[in-house]
This record gives structure tokens, C-alpha cells and sequence, in this order.
């Protein structure tokens, strides 16, 4: 089978294919590498439309401290790090700081969350569902809210924590109102989006983004605003049983 070749310079800290022209990445600082993609059509316009779509199959490389693997929904590209969530404290709700360490040997589930988003009510009432299910079983959501997204996340926090709680029923834990994209970025979604870029780069698209982390504080899996959580539980159940 015939293939093509390109080639990829590694932004910092992930490759990010999406926002070179609005928003360049690319820095002369990192090495740039090549590599081969096996041809998945005779023209490259099917090549592409099947590259976006169904993604394909590339053998696991390693440069420059990053990992590539092959994935379903195109490139996952982490940075090799030996951190992992529980290095990181954060307040709760209530202010209250909240080292993630008291998660440590459960799967969680990671998602910014907001209160007036068509997501809002599908998202909310299928992870309490699943929260329900699975909580003794030792696995946790952790709810970040976020107003970066079409600023529907406005309220105060004792707002969102009535919201959810009261509308919704949400007994998972819900934290302080955090940035996940920009200057302010909080640690522990520096952490997250580091160790699992998406295929178009390393930034939250919109709120319910997904992070399903393992028993030992590692992202396994990132899952764009419009995965519905509960067609992550099968996912969710794997991780238990190990």
C-alpha cells in the first residue's frame, strides 16, 4: 500500500493540528519529525475525509519526551510525565482546599461542568445515574465548573452547588469555578490536558468535556462535550474490574 509522508513540528506542549492559522503553536524551539501514514484512499481528498472521520492507524512513536498512539478517533498524543492527579490540591465548593490525594485507588470521572448549557440537563442526569450505580464500587465524579464557554456558567458558587444538587440531585463532589483554557488555566486541567490532547490540540472545547482517570491517578481517556457519559460506562466498568 502506497503512503504519504509529512511532517509534524511538536508544539508545547502537544501537537496541535487546528489552530495553526488562527492561533499559531508551532514553536522553531521543537525538533520537527516525520513520519509515514499509510494511504487510506488513491486520492488524497478521500485520504483526508477518511483521516478526519475514522481516523487510522499509526505504530505508537516516542520523541521529544511525547507519546503518540494510534486511536479510533484520530491522534492521542500525551506528554511523558511522572505526575499524576493526586499532586494536585483544589478547593471545593465551599473554598475549602481539597488535596486529590483523598481519590487516590478510584476511577474518576473529570468534567467542567455549567448550569444554562443544552448539554446542562442530559450531562447532569446521566452522571448522577451513573454516579448512583457505581459509587461503591469506588469510582467518583469530580465536577469542575467553568464560565469560559458562552459564559453559561455565570452564578456564584453557592449557586451552582443549589443548582445541581437541588434540580439534578448531584451528590458527586463538586469544586470551586475554575478557568480551563487561557492564562489562568488551573493546575489540575494543565495536568489533564497534557497527559491526553485531543486530535485538534490540548484546548477544552466546551463545557462536559470528559477526563476518565485510572486507579492510579492517570488519564486513560479524554471524551469530547457531546459523549454522552453514559456511553462511557462500559469504559468505566473495564477500569473497575482491574
Amino acid at each position: 500500500m502506497a503512503s504519504m509522508s509529512f511532517s509534524a513540528t511538536i508544539p508545547s506542549p502537544l501537537l496541535d493540528f487546528s489552530q495553526t492559522k488562527k492561533n499559531p503553536v508551532f514553536s522553531s524551539s521543537w525538533p520537527s519529525m516525520s513520519f509515514s501514514i499509510p494511504s487510506i484512499k488513491s486520492s488524497l481528498g478521500s485520504s483526508k475525509s477518511a483521516f478526519f472521520q475514522n481516523g487510522f492507524s499509526l505504530p505508537s512513536l516516542t520523541a521529544s519526551g511525547f507519546v503518540f498512539n494510534s486511536r479510533s478517533s484520530g491522534i492521542y498524543a500525551r506528554a511523558a510525565t511522572d505526575k499524576t492527579l493526586y499532586d494536585y490540591t483544589v478547593k471545593d465548593i465551599d473554598g475549602k482546599d481539597t488535596p486529590l490525594g483523598k481519590f487516590k485507588g478510584k476511577v474518576l470521572l473529570i468534567v467542567n461542568v455549567a448550569s444554562r448549557c443544552g448539554l446542562t440537563t442530559s450531562n447532569y442526569s446521566e452522571l448522577s445515574h451513573i454516579y448512583d450505580k457505581y459509587k461503591n464500587q469506588g469510582f467518583e465524579i469530580l465536577a469542575f465548573p467553568c464560565n469560559q464557554f458562552g459564559g453559561q456558567e455565570p452564578g456564584s458558587n453557592p449557586d451552582i452547588k443549589k443548582f445541581a444538587c437541588t434540580r439534578f440531585k448531584a451528590e458527586f463532589p463538586i469544586f470551586d469555578k475554575v478557568d480551563v483554557n487561557g492564562p489562568n488555566t488551573a493546575p489540575v486541567y494543565q495536568f489533564l490536558k497534557s497527559s491526553a490532547g485531543g486530535f485538534f490540540g490540548d484546548l477544552i472545547k466546551w463545557n462536559f468535556e470528559k477526563f476518565l482517570v485510572d486507579k492510579n491517578g492517570k488519564v486513560v481517556e479524554r471524551y469530547p462535550p457531546t459523549t454522552s457519559p453514559f456511553q462511557i460506562e462500559k469504559d468505566i466498568q473495564k477500569l473497575l474490574a482491574t
